[in-house]
């Protein structure tokens, strides 16, 4: 568990995802993680689903979202509300930029030991 009390945007390297998508993972612990997000125009963050609970803020850009059977256009300012187990994913319309916030945090996006 990473717990940190403070985390430096600038001194987080970003992680290429491919395909017009990367990420840095910023604060996190056991119960909780924030993670940004990258967007080139046309990029798609496949449908996939997970057991946390997210949250996804747009800083930027504009997406198409689909959640469960719910498709909906969203831009900088809205906030999207991700129950676990339930299918979702995007389609950048405008490259952007996303604040997500997973609880628990996603043991899966922190590097191998």
């Amino acid at each position: 568990m990473k717990d940190d009390k403070f985390t430096f945007f600038d001194e987080i390297p970003f992680q290429d995802l491919g395909g017009g998508l990367r990420r840095k993972i910023l604060a996190y612990g056991d119960a909780l993680m924030q993670v940004y997000m990258e967007f080139e125009e046309g990029s798609v963050g496949a449908m996939h689903s997970h057991p946390h609970v997210q949250l996804t803020h747009i800083l930027e850009g504009e997406f198409e979202f689909t959640i469960g059977d719910e498709v909906r256009k969203v831009h900088a300012g809205d906030t999207l509300y991700k129950l676990p187990n339930v299918p979702h994913g995007c389609v950048c319309l405008k490259k952007g930029k996303l604040l997500d916030t997973f609880t628990p945090m996603r043991e899966d996006f922190l590097p191998k030991e």
